[in-house]
C-alpha cells in the first residue's frame, strides 16, 4: 500500500498533505487522553503488520488492519497510522517522507470508512453482528485504501495503468485474511474489555 517516493505529481503530494494534515487536526482534537495508550498499541501493531510485504510494482501489497484501527480509535486512526507510516519512512525505506502524506491519508481514510460503517453493529452488539462488522470493516477499509491508490497511480499517466489494476486486484485476498483476524479480535474484545468497542 505504500507508494514510492518519484512517482506521483507535485499536485499530487500536496493535496496528500493536505488531507492528511486535515485528518491530523481532527484526529488529535477528538483523540481522549485515556485512548493513548490504545492509539499507541494500535499504531505499533499497523507498524509490525505492514512491515512483511509483497512487492507490486512501484507499490507493494501487505496486511493493513486499518478497518479494525477504524473500529477502535475513529478519527483518531490519523496519527495512529501517520506515526507508524513516518516509522516504517525513516528506518526501512518504505514510501518515503514526500510520499507520506498520500499514503497516510490512503490508509486512513479506509478507517474512517470502515469506522461509519460498522457503528451500527456495535450498539448492542451479538455475534452475529461483530463477525458482520470484521468483514465489513475490512472490505470497505481495503476496497477504499486500494480504489485510492489506484486512482493516484492512474493520475500519474497510461504507463502506470497496469500496475493499478495489479495493486487493486492484489488486495483482494488481504480482505479476506483480515475479515477473520478483525471478526475474531471483535469477539475477543466483546468478551474480556467490551468498553474498547463502546460498551459497558
Amino acid at each position: 500500500m505504500h507508494i514510492s517516493e518519484g512517482v506521483l505529481p507535485g499536485w499530487l503530494l500536496v493535496a496528500g498533505w493536505g488531507l492528511s494534515a486535515a485528518g491530523l487536526t481532527v484526529g488529535l482534537k477528538k483523540m481522549e487522553q485515556r485512548k493513548l495508550p490504545l492509539v499507541a498499541l494500535l499504531s505499533s501493531v499497523f507498524f509490525v503488520a505492514s512491515l512483511i510485504h509483497v512487492p507490486v510494482g512501484i507499490t507493494s501489497v501487505h496486511l493493513i488492519l486499518n478497518g479494525l484501527v477504524g473500529i477502535l480509535l475513529g478519527w483518531a486512526a490519523f496519527p495512529a497510522t501517520f506515526i507508524a507510516l513516518l516509522f516504517q519512512a525513516l528506518f526501512f525505506q518504505f514510501g518515503g517522507i514526500t510520499v507520506l502524506g498520500v499514503n497516510t491519508f490512503n490508509v486512513a481514510a479506509g478507517a474512517l470508512v470502515a469506522y461509519y460503517l460498522t457503528r451500527p453493529l456495535l450498539r448492542n452488539p451479538i455475534r452475529r453482528k461483530l463477525i458482520v462488522a470484521g468483514v465489513v470493516s475490512a472490505f470497505a477499509a481495503i476496497f477504499t485504501s486500494a480504489l485510492l491508490l489506484s486512482l493516484e497511480l492512474l493520475a500519474c499517466g497510461s504507463s502506470f495503468k497496469s500496475t493499478a489494476a495489479l495493486a487493486f486486484l492484489a488486495h483482494l485476498p488481504v480482505v479476506v485474511a483480515e475479515a477473520v483476524i478483525n471478526s475474531l479480535v471483535l469477539l475477543f474484545l466483546y468478551k474480556n474489555v467490551p468498553e474498547l468497542l463502546g460498551v459497558k
